[in-house]
């Protein structure tokens, strides 16, 4: 028997004359998000709502819906005729097994969405009589009517060609589909703020591209793997997986160590990090980069130095957390689940080689006298022709 689910999105709902491509996206990252499961599922759309129709488990479609972005709620449905006997019947059937799992009194209410205003009932007469229905046909002290804390909401979509009736929805993740918004690459870390980061950019439909530079030996293959793991967690939110791009970057960090002023290291390197990733997505037709920075947060996040990166590149460069402070971060890594990861120990060339005193308000031509000593736009194209992609 397939299961149907009743998708609910947000954003995409106030788009005007290009609303259906947001739609359509959505349409195919659900179907890409549950072709692991097995038969590609039956997706459909009325305006306003998607439809989904398979005859996968109910949990595992939840679960993988639920990091979808562009859905607001998943809400496994039952379809009935326009007839109000029959969706009193399928009312009072997922009412009835809500109730069989809880032996205390549950506070309820009705809640009637009528975009077909031609069905004989207004929205209040529904949810009048069928509310009523419900507290007559169940056992007394079972259900209670609580318009403002119910704990099931039983809904009824009165739609053009059929009913929907459901008293469950799950959260979706919200914001808008994945690969709405081009591609970018994300300058992935083994720390705590770039994952975010890219999960931030994806919530705005962004595809992400993870870029980590690896420098064997002054940085582990621990570091290596714990990036990997952290794309790993990420790879679910965007349909069809990521593409990690992992640079060795041991010879450019060496010249950059050995020519240029110490208390610049980290800001030149960052700079030719950035000139790295700009070539590799030049190749890959990405739009910006999106880097894990919030302003203040260290020595080399000032508003100066970012200022001196942002000049290196030909590209935007988006900070998603640059407003954040480190315990909303946090707090935003712990809910997708990198948090963990992010705090395994193993350094990364970010915080291997931090200066004693690194400067905090460069300027351009400071940085430009820095780095006159360097020698490695060839080191630059082999690093990029040596790029190492895992497909995750």
């Amino acid at each position: 028997m397939k299961n149907l689910f009743l998708i609910r999105y947000g954003e995409i709902g106030t788009k005007g004359h290009n609303r259906y491509k947001f739609e359509n996206q959505l349409m195919t990252n659900i179907k890409t998000a549950l072709q692991s499961l097995g038969a590609e599922p039956k997706v459909t759309k009325t305006f306003g709502r998607i439809f989904v129709e398979t005859n996968f488990d109910q949990l595992d479609v939840v679960e993988r819906l639920a990091k979808v972005f562009g859905i607001v709620g998943i809400c496994p449905a039952k379809k009935v005729d326009l007839d109000f006997d029959e969706i009193k019947e399928k009312a009072l059937e997922l009412i009835r097994a809500k109730i069989e799992k809880n032996n205390q009194l549950i506070p309820f209410r009705v809640t009637t969405k009528r975009a077909n205003k031609s069905f004989p009932l207004d929205t209040m007469e529904i949810n009048q009589q069928l509310g009523f229905y419900l507290l007559k046909n169940t056992p007394d002290g079972s259900l209670k009517v609580n318009l403002n804390e119910a704990e099931i909401d039983l809904t009824v979509e009165i739609r053009e060609n059929n009913a929907y009736v459901y008293a469950t929805e799950e959260a979706g993740s919200g914001g808008l589909p994945v690969g709405i918004s081009d591609k970018a690459g994300l300058m992935l870390s083994g720390g705590i703020d770039s994952p975010v980061a890219g999960w931030l950019a994806m919530k705005r439909g962004v595809e992400i591209m993870p870029i980590y530079f690896h420098t064997p030996p002054f940085t582990s293959e621990r570091a290596k793997e714990k990036v990997i793991d952290l794309a790993k967690e990420l790879a679910p939110y965007q349909p069809g997986g990521l593409e990690l791009e992992i640079v060795d970057f041991t010879k450019i960090q060496t010249e950059i160590n050995q020519n240029c002023p110490e208390d610049l290291i980290t800001l030149i390197m960052r700079r030719q990090m950035i000139k790295v990733a700009q070539k590799i997505m030049n190749r890959k037709q990405g739009k910006a980069l999106i880097t894990g920075e919030s302003i203040a947060q260290v020595a080399s996040q000032t508003l100066d130095s970012m200022q001196v990166t942002n000049h290196i590149s030909d590209l935007p460069i988006f900070r998603p957390l640059i407003g954040f402070d480190k315990t909303e971060i946090i707090n935003k890594a712990r809910k997708i689940g990198t948090y963990q990861l992010s705090t395994k120990p193993a350094q990364d060339c970010c915080t291997v080689f931090v200066p004693n005193t690194p400067e905090t308000h460069p300027n351009l031509c400071q940085i430009e006298e820095g780095e006159e000593e360097l020698v490695i736009d060839e080191l630059i194209t082999e690093a990029v022709n040596n790029t190492e992609v895992i497909f995750l």
